[in-house]
Order: structure tokens, then C-alpha cells, then sequence
């Protein structure tokens, strides 16, 4: 098994919900409002006057089978709006209860 952490621009949590359900990714935590900024391009995401927009991150657990195809969804997500900000790390699950 595979988790995914998913960092990305509050207006992705419905596609990126719906995506996951659309894979059977059933289970996953989500978290409303993380701060950031991306390494390499983009804008902070803060929550503050100068940058007012928020992060939300959200981690689910897969299926090793379904580790690439999920993350080929988040990485359409992400090209197909560039400038709002996705990203997905995976690590592998060693044990879980």
C-alpha cells in the first residue's frame, strides 16, 4: 500500500474528491486550511492580506495497483490549471491497524 499526500489550492478539493471517488480511493483524511508555498513557481498561499489565498491537503492510502493511476488524475488536475498549485508525494505503507 501506497499513501498520498496531496497539497493543493482550496478550488481543487471537489475535482480532486471526486476523483478519488471515481477511483474507489473511498477512504482518505483532508485538511482545510494549511499554508504554503510552492519551491519552485507560484503564488504563497497564506491566508493573510498580501496573500489571501489558502492550501488544503488531503491523504489517502491506495492499493499499490492503483498508485500510478491515481497520480496520473492528480497530475491532470495540476496541468490543466497550472497556476493554482498541485502536488502529490507518495511513500510506501509499511504497516497499518
Amino acid at each position: 500500500m501506497h499513501a498520498i499526500f496531496i497539497a493543493f489550492d482550496q478550488a481543487h478539493y471537489e475535482r480532486i474528491v471526486t476523483t478519488l471517488e471515481r477511483l474507489s480511493c473511498r477512504g482518505f483524511t483532508s485538511f482545510d486550511q494549511v499554508k504554503g508555498r510552492g519551491s519552485k513557481t507560484g503564488e504563497p498561499h497564506y491566508g493573510s492580506h498580501a496573500w489571501p489565498s489558502m492550501s488544503s491537503a488531503i491523504i489517502t492510502v491506495v492499493e499499490d495497483e492503483k498508485l500510478d493511476t491515481v497520480m496520473k488524475a492528480l497530475k491532470a488536475i495540476d496541468d490543466a490549471t497550472p497556476r493554482l498549485g498541485l502536488r502529490a508525494w507518495a511513500w510506501s505503507v509499511t504497516r497499518s491497524i
